[in-house]
């Protein structure tokens, strides 16, 4: 039997509109220390968010979600908090926030392939 490792996830929401409250789940960040592995899955549906919010500009959203991307995989072309560990970015990534892109609460759950939970938990939490 494989072993299962302990993971932390966020789901990532837009929220066009913050007085509002009102979100749309679009994707998944997930961090498993035992696997070293800190990614993020994520879909832009145009349709979707522009009936949440018609003026919402999609480039720049997904200028910042690429940016998250760059975060996760770490390294100075994501700047200076691309330079910090794994724990530090999750951690940086899911911080409450109140701005157009925010994250769930982070909750655990243990699983033997983290890259294979992240696609599972996208499927369920978003698609």
């Amino acid at each position: 039997m494989q072993e299962r490792n302990l993971f932390e996830y966020a789901v990532i929401r837009i929220m066009p509109k913050v007085e509002r409250e009102e979100f749309l789940n679009i994707g998944v960040i997930l961090y498993c220390a035992r696997q070293r592995f800190l990614g993020a899955k994520y879909i832009i549906n145009t349709n979707r968010l522009k009936a949440l919010c018609i003026d919402l500009d999609i480039n720049i959203l997904a200028q910042n979600l690429e940016s998250l991307s760059r975060i996760c995989k770490g390294g100075s072309d994501a700047g200076p908090i691309g330079l910090l560990d794994q724990p530090s970015r999750f951690r940086w990534l899911t911080a409450a926030r109140s701005t157009i892109i925010q994250t769930s609460k982070v909750h655990p759950g243990l699983c033997t392939d983290a890259q294979t939970m992240l696609d599972q938990l996208f499927e369920e939490m978003v698609i």
